[in-house]
């Protein structure tokens, strides 16, 4: 096998975590001697071993003079576990085959200059983009403490989220709407608008065995959330934020009711600054990266696309298109609003994937 062989076993393992290390990065690890593969491992979940500890904890020999390849830069500070870069001097690793650049500032280049230190051979950069499309979630986190924030939606041939009528259910096939599941267990929180509640009354949670379900954050600037809706009923089950209009509350002594009785719930309430009548995202968004969140998949509904779409909140696009035609100039559409003017100022994005579940295809953009 290959240096690149090798990586790409590397970059297999660290995808078996996904969703699980959040706000961790995924990092898989590859321990070779001789042509062969003695150990190998990857970070499972956040606060348990990182991929090199757990490669070098099912070595079947002595790992001297051995190559590790390990899709990310070794970590060198004292965290939620020891350095990494201590394991492999102590283990006499010779070789160390790298291929993402970790910017966070306790590591971004120490953990290279401390291996070298020691003698140990670095590669660095080798199949960097491959490694580093393991982890825009992570980059984007570290740099600026904010969450990654991914839009999704369902839609016909001709563009509507719903009928009319505003019936929705179902607009994709079974298959795509395991997706979304998988999805929602991918991404730590997921982000819906109070009219989307209101309306479907959903759970948000994730119903796929063995996954997680992502933090519940409601849209909700006059605090409209019924007490009786699955939301309420669920948020001891599952953390839930609703984040309301701090103008709103002010001018109104039943919002206070309202946000009391939402907390006894077990519902924890954020109040934002309000903008055009409704939250401010930018505002939120941050509040939540400040509370260790570092994604968010936004089901909100054409309101709250047009929102973050126009103040360029968006990072990441997953768009499901079903068979079907529904027609109507009153069926609501995926993004909605006031919309542009000029075809120049139109919101791009680049093209990353297309997947077909059967009949339904799920095309991925990302920032351009």
């Amino acid at each position: 096998m290959t240096d690149e062989q090798f990586m790409r076993r590397a970059i297999e393992l660290a995808g078996k975590a996904e969703g699980f290390t959040n706000p961790n990065p995924m990092v898989g690890a590859v321990i070779v001697k001789n042509g062969r593969i003695i150990g190998e491992g990857y970070h499972r979940k956040y606060g348990e071993r990182h991929a090199e500890r757990d490669a070098l904890a099912s070595l079947k020999e002595p790992a001297q003079g051995a190559t590790m390849y390990v899709t990310l830069e070794p970590c060198c500070h004292y965290g939620k576990q020891p350095p990494c870069t201590e394991a492999i001097i102590e283990n006499g690793i010779a070789r160390v085959v790298v291929g993402s650049y970790d910017p966070n500032p306790l590591v971004s280049g120490k953990g290279f200059a401390i291996l070298r230190a020691e003698g140990i051979e670095v590669v660095e950069g080798f199949l960097k983009e491959e490694c580093d499309a393991l982890n825009p979630v992570f980059f984007k986190y570290i740099k600026k403490k904010e969450p990654y924030v991914v839009l999704k939606y369902a839609m016909t041939m001709d563009g509507k989220i719903a009928t009319r009528t505003g019936a929705s259910k179902w607009i994709t096939n079974e298959g795509s709407r395991e997706e979304v599941h998988k999805l929602r267990h991918k991404y730590m929180a997921i982000m819906a608008g109070i009219n989307t509640v209101l309306t479907d009354d959903p759970m948000l949670n994730v119903r796929l065995d063995g996954l997680k379900s992502p933090v519940r954050v409601i849209l909700d600037s006059k605090l409209r959330l019924p007490l009786q809706s699955r939301i309420v009923r669920s948020a001891t089950d599952h953390k839930t934020i609703v984040a309301y209009s701090e103008e709103e509350l002010q001018n109104s002594k039943d919002m206070v009711l309202r946000r009391e009785s939402l907390e006894s719930a077990g519902i924890l309430t954020v109040r934002s600054p309000e903008k055009d009548g409704e939250v401010d995202l930018s505002f939120l968004l941050k509040y939540l990266g400040e509370q260790g969140i570092d994604s968010v998949l936004a089901e909100g509904g054409g309101t709250v696309n047009d929102s973050l779409i126009r103040e360029k909140l968006v990072d990441r696009i997953e768009v499901f298109i079903a068979p079907k035609v529904f027609g109507g100039r009153d069926a609501r559409t995926p993004v909605e609003g006031l919309g542009i003017s000029n075809v120049e100022d139109a919101a791009f994005f680049r093209l990353e994937n297309i997947v077909r579940h059967d009949n339904d295809i799920q095309i991925s953009y990302v920032k351009a």
